[in-house]
C-alpha cells in the first residue's frame, strides 16, 4: 500500500487531470453532460479521500473511505462511455481510465483492510 501522502498526491494529479479531460469534451449537448458528470465525480475521489484521512474514528474511515471507492468507480464508468460512445477517445483518456481503475482498486483494498482490522479489534 502506498503512503497516504503519496495517495493523497496520486489523487490530487487525478483529479487535475479530469479537469484537463473535460477541457478536451466536446461543447455539445453530450460533451457538457458527461463532462459534469465525470468533473463531479473525478474530482471528489481526492476532496473525499483528504477527508478520510482525518478520519476521527476506523469507523468513520470505513464510511469514508467507501464514498472514494464509490466516486473512484463511478468516474472509470464516466470514462468508459465518454471512450465507448466516441465522444472522446486518446491516449490520455485511457491512461485516465487505467488510473481510476487502479485508485478504486486500492480505495477498495484499504476499505476492505479497514474492515478486516475492526472486525480484530485493532
Amino acid at each position: 500500500m502506498q503512503p497516504v501522502s503519496d495517495l493523497k498526491q496520486r489523487s490530487k494529479t487525478f483529479a487535475l487531470n479530469i479537469i484537463k479531460l473535460v477541457r478536451q469534451l466536446p461543447d455539445d449537448k453530450v460533451g457538457r453532460v458527461l463532462g459534469n458528470q465525470i468533473l463531479r465525480s473525478g474530482t471528489s475521489v481526492s476532496a473525499n479521500y483528504r477527508s478520510a484521512c482525518k478520519a476521527r474514528s476506523t469507523a468513520d474511515f470505513i464510511s469514508k473511505i467507501t464514498i472514494v471507492e464509490e466516486e473512484a468507480d463511478e468516474t472509470t464508468l464516466w470514462l468508459e462511455l465518454i471512450m465507448e460512445s466516441g465522444t472522446l477517445s486518446n491516449d490520455f483518456t485511457i491512461a485516465l481510465h487505467n488510473e481510476a481503475k487502479e485508485l478504486t482498486a486500492i480505495f477498495t483494498a484499504s476499505g476492505k483492510t479497514a474492515k478486516e482490522n475492526k472486525a480484530k479489534g485493532k
